[in-house]
């Protein structure tokens, strides 16, 4: 199966709005497994979290019909920069005792997330190269 931009943006907003409704609705969930205390500070800030997963969410599926072009590219590169950040974050909190070792399962996927987006944009700059 080929990978598009089509289908990953799919794949991102599916995951961004669910981790929306996670932090909205059930942080908990992810905090008592990465081993972190819920608090109404962390309740807070999750919450705000949320409302940034949910944009990101419309933007991937909004632009899942864009076609190469600088905008594209600025979404492939943010959401790198994401689920980078994210990545090393998740170790950073491991490797300080905020978090459990279960925290590496969200790196590993915010890796396999950021592999993927370099693929996409590496695939589509082979594209537009091409087109000049």
């Amino acid at each position: 199966m080929k990978l598009s931009f089509h289908k990953l943006a799919n794949l991102f907003a599916l995951l961004f709005l669910m981790l929306a409704a996670i932090w909205l609705w059930a942080p908990n969930l992810l905090l008592a497994d990465w081993g972190v205390a819920f608090t109404p500070a962390v309740a807070l800030v999750g919450r705000r979290g949320a409302a940034f997963y949910a944009g990101v969410a419309v933007m991937f599926f909004t632009a899942r019909h864009a076609p190469h072009s600088p905008a594209r590219t600025a979404l492939i590169r943010g959401g790198l920069v994401i689920c980078l950040m994210l990545a090393g974050l998740g170790v950073y909190e491991l490797a300080s005792g905020h978090a459990t070792p279960a925290i590496l399962v969200a790196v590993c996927l915010e890796v396999a997330g950021a592999l993927a987006l370099l693929y996409v944009g590496r695939e589509q700059s082979e594209v537009l190269r091409r087109r000049r």
